[in-house]
């Protein structure tokens, strides 16, 4: 007999609850298997591509863990230091940094900062707070990136975990395909393929352009000679998942150091500006429609929402799991839209009509 709909709603519910009371109380235990697990996720079909060229699983594995580990000792010898370097560098000179700027307002702008004016009382805030907060900001960070546990979580779980679950990804699924509900299993295998199209888009195509936008605006601002040039491709690198956001972020923090660095020698200053119009031509015209699409089901509203709210209830792994969080939720909408179009809650037909 077919369980009551009102009851598959409970179970369902309750199953819901569960789940969002253990991320609550275990967020920190469960953060590297979260990790583990989107490492996994995301390299998956480049495991999936060298089976098909004829390596097993485990052997497919193996070649991208040797890989991995070259490429992580590459970045820990020569990109990671000087990335550090350059943020510490940053936090230290932005007092400096707000004193020349009220300094440059006040030559160029006089009437602007007059004493007791709200304009020089903004600054003079914002400068104290930097001065005041600034080497806090660099121990907390330092403090936490140091601490043993994450040094263990970082270095040693993150990597066994991606290294099992990219292992028996392929069983894995299986076995949850088989502990699906018949009586509901083509309907979840739909809904979960458009949820998978959709991650897939999202977190492996924008994580591909997020690195390769990162790479390239931290190469080519060095070469242009900006100071800190590292630290603001990897910011900007890191916020382009989310559209417009990594242009507007990482190219005002860039055309507002060069423009400290360069006052006066505008070619520089327009190459760094050229850099990031560069880098916007071609994400919009190469880089997202080949690597993510023309859709990706996510709008950014929606995402940033599902970040903020995800952030704040959970912390740093309601972030993690905010992305294929709202995705689900996503495609159910989508789903739920459907089947209230096809039903007689919306045609306004009777039971007798519809016969």
């Amino acid at each position: 007999m077919t369980l009551p709909v009102r009851d598959q709603l409970k179970y369902w519910g309750i199953a819901m609850a569960i789940f969002a009371v253990v991320l609550w109380f275990l967020g920190d235990v469960l953060l590297p298997f979260v990790i583990g697990s989107a490492i996994a996720y995301f390299i998956d079909p480049v495991a999936d591509r060298l089976e098909r060229l004829g390596l097993s699983r485990v052997a497919a594995t193996a070649v991208i863990t040797i890989f991995a580990l070259l490429l992580a000792v590459l970045l820990g010898l020569l990109v990671i230091p000087t990335l550090i370097s350059q943020s510490i560098d940053l936090i230290n000179i932005m007092p400096q940094l707000f004193q020349d700027l009220q300094t440059f307002v006040i030559t160029h702008f006089p009437s602007l900062l007059v004493e007791g004016s709200s304009a020089r009382e903004a600054l003079n805030t914002i400068g104290a707070a930097i001065k005041e907060r600034g080497p806090q900001l660099i121990e907390s960070v330092l403090g936490s990136a140091l601490s043993f546990l994450n040094i263990v979580v970082l270095l040693v779980v993150v990597p066994v975990v991606s290294v099992y679950m990219l292992l028996d990804w392929d069983r894995m699924i299986a076995r949850i395909d088989f502990l699906l509900p018949r009586e509901h299993a083509p309907t979840i295998r739909r809904l979960a393929g458009e949820i998978d199209e959709t991650l897939a888009a999202f977190i492996r195509g924008m994580g591909t352009v997020s690195l390769i936008l990162g790479t390239y605006y931290a190469i080519a601002l060095m070469m242009v000679g900006l100071n800190f040039g590292l630290v603001v491709g990897v910011v900007a690198g890191l916020v382009t998942f989310i559209p417009y956001l990594g242009a507007l972020i990482g190219g005002s923090l860039a055309i507002g150091l060069a423009m400290f660095q360069f006052w006066g020698d505008w070619a520089s200053i327009g190459l760094v500006a050229g850099v990031f119009v560069l880098g916007q031509v071609v994400e919009g015209n190469f880089l997202t429609p080949k690597l993510v699409g023309d859709s990706i089901g996510l709008h950014p509203v929606w995402l940033l929402l599902a970040l903020s709210v995800f952030g704040a209830l959970f912390g740093f792994i309601g972030m993690l799991v905010a992305v294929p969080v709202s995705a689900a939720l996503g495609v159910l909408a989508r789903f739920a839209v459907d089947q209230y179009l096809q039903s007689r809650l919306y045609s306004g037909e009777s039971g007798q009509d519809a016969q």
